[in-house]
């Protein structure tokens, strides 16, 4: 499932984007609100990228590759739409991820409201969550300014700093 923005190209993630998923997942800078830091080396980004393909194969959609639409062989982000086990009805979760050049930019806003769309209209997903750490003011922006609601927080006392939890429903269950 391919997906075309104004500025990006979505592509389900491949067993070739490992490399790029390390340079993007190791940067220390792309982990300054994520206690548990960057990737350390190119194994746990493949141990990574190899649960996102079978996020694929299980339900049939997943986490993008993300690309500048006149640049799709320069990825410069990941993120889609994961389930997570262990939550109340299996919850789909939102996440993503950019290199520092993207950032600033609105690509993260444009791609999170793409996969919102995605979800709903073609996946048929009725609600789909965030959580975004409470320092994390940029990430929360985001996630206000695709419509998601703040509803909860969730504690973190291992790492001294929690999240909140962010939610959208599909507005057309609402008419």
């Amino acid at each position: 499932m391919i997906i075309e923005t104004s500025r990006l190209r979505l592509r389900p993630v491949e067993a070739e984007d490992v490399g790029s998923l390390f340079a993007i997942y190791g940067d220390p800078q792309t982990h300054l609100f994520n206690p548990r830091g960057p990737l350390a080396d190119r194994a746990a980004a493949q141990e990574k990228l190899n649960g996102w393909l079978q996020e694929w194969r299980d339900h049939g959609f997943g986490h993008w590759a993300i690309a500048r639409s006149h640049k799709p062989e320069e990825i410069i982000g990941f993120g889609g739409l994961g389930v997570r086990e262990g939550y109340e009805n299996h919850r789909v979760f939102l996440g993503y991820r950019f290199a520092t050049s993207a950032w600033g930019k609105g690509l993260a806003t444009e791609f999170a409201s793409a996969s919102l769309n995605t979800g709903f209209e073609k996946l048929g997903i009725t609600r789909i969550s965030a959580t975004v750490r409470e320092n994390h003011l940029a990430s929360q922006r985001v996630l206000q300014k695709i419509g998601m609601e703040k509803v909860g927080f969730e504690g973190d006392p291992l790492h001294g700093i929690g999240s909140y939890l962010y939610r959208q429903t599909d507005r057309r269950l609402l008419r």
